[in-house]
């Protein structure tokens, strides 16, 4: 056990203990190791009496073997053998070598590896913010069928991780970028690729998965605008396109001997106002399975980080938090209302939030007091008592954990219900006039009814000053806090 600081990391360790301390033939201990690797528990019991026996023979006390038994038996959940064990480090080294180097180009592909894999795309995205690496939406102009990295050094999004838009349809797309440059108009790119590879409902996911934002020109909503005569713009681009290539392929010439394509005129952009961000984000979520450019909750990260104390996850496992009051954030992404058997309202209602969902239920009073907040794509707070389940009284047996809704209230309130205290903490080495002066001018411009306090701390004598402000008072909001965080200082609520 030198090599492993005294700790049994390895089966063929195991192998060759039971061997010295118990006196195993060679063809037992190969079988405590199957028994061991394939983690069979009935056969790791039967060769139990055999070690304690075998190594009371050769003089060790029982105790001891007891110990070394139970210490072998928490391995076998976790034993691998050393040639295992190799390949596995020196993968693990490869791999954390990459993420340290090149973590963009790593993590295009383990994203493009995933890519049929939502949950695991929405973890490796998580992963990209936390190792603050851009990610960037699909771009016919960028984007190949995987995930890939750009000049800027930005992960830039697959267009194969669109749903809809198939192999042969990214495939013309990049090789006719590649043949001649970048494409500077929707039109540009449809006269250019094969439209039989590309067809309707690919340029259509395209274009709300935000491929054909670069173009600049046109914005999302403009595609599927109908004037009135019950063909959507980018249907008209395509038809537009097609005719385009069937006069180039018919060799068709005028009598001044210029291509045919001046007498084709391109589509009129539709003037109509541009989608809201809820509207995008929940359209770019259809075609993608998750949210690219941003995330509908993206403004209220302070609320969710300060006032609450569980995520949407917690409820999967309520077992662990009864008895105790969890709150939490989201958006409403569905909602049912109904009418029981006697005539009582009720109502399913589905809360996402950053990694989760999950269907809450409302009944009776707590129905008749919260419904008028179930309202699809409302950003909702509550606060929910969990509660024991019922005993079953022939079996005796609990059933699941209650939910209680102690309060709901819509997330845009929450900042002003509950955020009493601003803190504001300064390193006394960093403090400098400039900004004092800043500060004092950012809460003149925000004063309001909430408390101001100050703590001044030293690092190495770790020093730390509590100074609550008498006269200056501030009104804390996003406005506030936004412009503190632009200044790199560190502040707490409450």
């Amino acid at each position: 056990l030198k090599e492993t600081y005294g700790i049994t990391v390895y089966q063929e360790q195991v192998m060759l203990l039971s061997q010295k301390l118990a006196g195993f033939t060679k063809g037992e201990a190969d079988v405590l190791r199957k028994a061991m690797g394939k983690k069979i528990f009935a056969l790791l019991e039967e060769l139990k009496p055999k070690f304690l026996d075998g190594g009371e023979a050769k003089g060790h006390p029982r105790e001891v073997l007891e110990k070394i038994w139970k210490d072998w038996e928490a391995f076998a959940s976790y034993a691998f053998n050393k040639s295992h064990s190799t390949c596995y480090a020196w993968i693990a080294y490869q791999t954390a070598y990459l993420k340290a180097h090149y973590p963009a180009e790593y993590m295009a592909a383990v994203l493009s590896n995933n890519m049929n894999d939502i949950k695991q795309v929405t973890f490796f995205m998580e992963e990209c913010k936390r190792m603050k690496l851009n990610v960037l939406g699909p771009d016919v102009n960028e984007s190949y069928y995987k995930f890939s990295v750009n000049k800027e050094n930005a992960v830039r999004f697959g267009m194969g991780a669109i749903k809809g838009v198939g192999a042969g349809a990214v495939k013309t797309i990049v090789e006719n970028r590649k043949d001649k440059g970048h494409y500077r108009s929707i039109f540009d790119m449809a006269k250019r690729i094969d439209l039989r590879a590309a067809n309707k409902k690919a340029f259509e996911n395209l274009a709300l998965a935000g491929g054909f934002d670069s173009f600049g020109t046109t914005h999302r909503a403009q595609y599927f605008h109908d004037e009135g005569d019950g063909i959507t713009f980018l249907e008209k681009v395509i038809k537009y396109a097609a005719k385009f290539q069937e006069n180039e392929n018919s060799a068709q010439v005028s009598l001044f001997g210029e291509a045919s394509e001046v007498q084709i005129p391109e589509p009129t952009v539709p003037p109509c106002e541009e989608w809201g961000t809820m509207e995008k984000l929940k359209r770019e979520r259809e075609v993608v399975g998750i949210y690219i450019s941003g995330h509908p909750l993206d403004d209220f990260k302070t609320e969710l980080k300060c006032f609450c104390n569980a995520v949407l996850a917690d409820f999967h496992q309520m077992e662990n938090a009864v008895n105790n009051e969890l709150s939490f954030g989201g958006v409403i992404s569905d909602v049912q209302h109904r009418v029981s058997k006697t005539g009582q309202g009720w109502a399913s209602f589905i809360v996402e939030d950053y990694s989760d969902s999950y269907e809450f239920r409302l009944f009776k009073e707590e129905y008749l007091k919260y419904r008028h907040f179930l309202v699809p794509n409302s950003f909702i707070y509550a606060k929910v008592f969990i509660k024991e389940g019922w005993t079953n009284k022939e079996t005796g047996k609990k059933g699941e954990p209650r939910l209680q809704f102690n309060n709901m209230q819509l997330l845009h309130d929450v900042m002003e219900t509950y955020a009493k205290k601003l803190t504001i903490q300064l390193n006394i080495d960093e403090l400098e006039e400039e900004k004092i002066d800043l500060l004092k001018d950012l809460f003149r411009n925000h004063s309001g009814e909430n408390k101001l306090n100050f703590v001044v701390y030293e690092m190495k004598e770790r020093i730390k000053l509590h100074m609550p402000s008498r006269k200056q008072k501030v009104k804390i909001s996003q406005e506030l806090l936004t412009a503190l965080e632009e200044q790199q200082v560190l502040y707490k609520l409450n």
